[in-house]
Formats: structure tokens, sequence, C-alpha cells
């Protein structure tokens, strides 16, 4: 385990998706125009037509990696939240049809049906990134 501590001074930012966005691509931009390096999105709710997640099949290293993807089907989205360390996002969602819940790591694709709505929370962590271990995960980490 390993904790990092943020400077005091965090700026939060409200994201509006609209019909049609795509939520990474949205946020990226965001993270470009307000200049955000460190931070977390916080809450996260709406509604998608198309939607990719992917998640973890085997508990064995490597991981086995299933992609699970929806097209013009209505999905709710009930929770979206993550870090960013330097300028990228890593994201988990939790998404629902009528019958069942899904949950996993938010790929490109991820497309508003009729409205999204993020909370992202700026914060100052000097050299917060991520870096593949040597089983290849991508863990959170600094530079001390």
């Amino acid at each position: 385990m390993r904790n990092f501590v943020a400077k005091q001074g965090s700026k939060l930012h409200i994201l509006r998706l609209d019909r049609g966005d795509d939520l990474l691509g949205c946020l990226n931009a965001l993270i470009q125009k307000e200049h955000i390096q460190n931070g977390a999105v916080i809450s996260g709710i709406g509604t998608f037509d198309h939607c990719v997640l992917h998640m973890v099949m085997t508990t064995t290293l490597p991981p086995v990696e299933h992609f699970e993807k929806w097209d013009d089907k209505p999905l709710e989205l009930s929770s979206v939240d993550g870090i960013i360390a330097n300028g990228v996002p890593h994201l988990h969602a939790l998404v629902s049809d009528h019958e069942k819940a899904y949950s996993g790591h938010v790929e490109p694709g991820c497309r508003i049906l009729y409205l999204g709505e993020l909370l992202i929370m700026e914060f100052e962590v000097e050299g917060l990134y991520r870096v593949k271990n040597a089983d290849g995960i991508n863990e959170l980490t600094i530079n001390s």
C-alpha cells in the first residue's frame, strides 16, 4: 500500500455531458483545457447508448481481459469514478440495463444517450503518475 498526500486547496470542476458526447473524449478535453495534472472523478451519473467496459476474467498473471460492448442499447450510468494522474484518467463505471448491472474499466466509445454529469476534484500532488510494474499492471506511484 502507498498513500499520497495532496496539498490544500483543491478545485472542483462540474462537467455536463450532452446527448452524443463521448465520456472520455470530453473528460480529456476538460483536462487539457483546464491543465489538470492530478485529480479524481468523485461522482458521475447519466445514460449511455454505446458503451465499452473491460474487466478481468482470471486471477492469474498476466490477467485475461474481456471487453464488453453495447451498441445502440440504453444503459443507466449509475456511477463512474477514478483517478487522474499526470493528466491521464483511469476510470471505472457501473452500468445497468433493465436486467443486470455491469462494472469495469471505462474504454473509449462510451457515448451519452440523454445526459451525463461528472464532478472532478483537481488537487496538487507533485510527481503522481502510473507506471507498469513487473507484472504489466499500471500502478499509481510518485516521484519522491
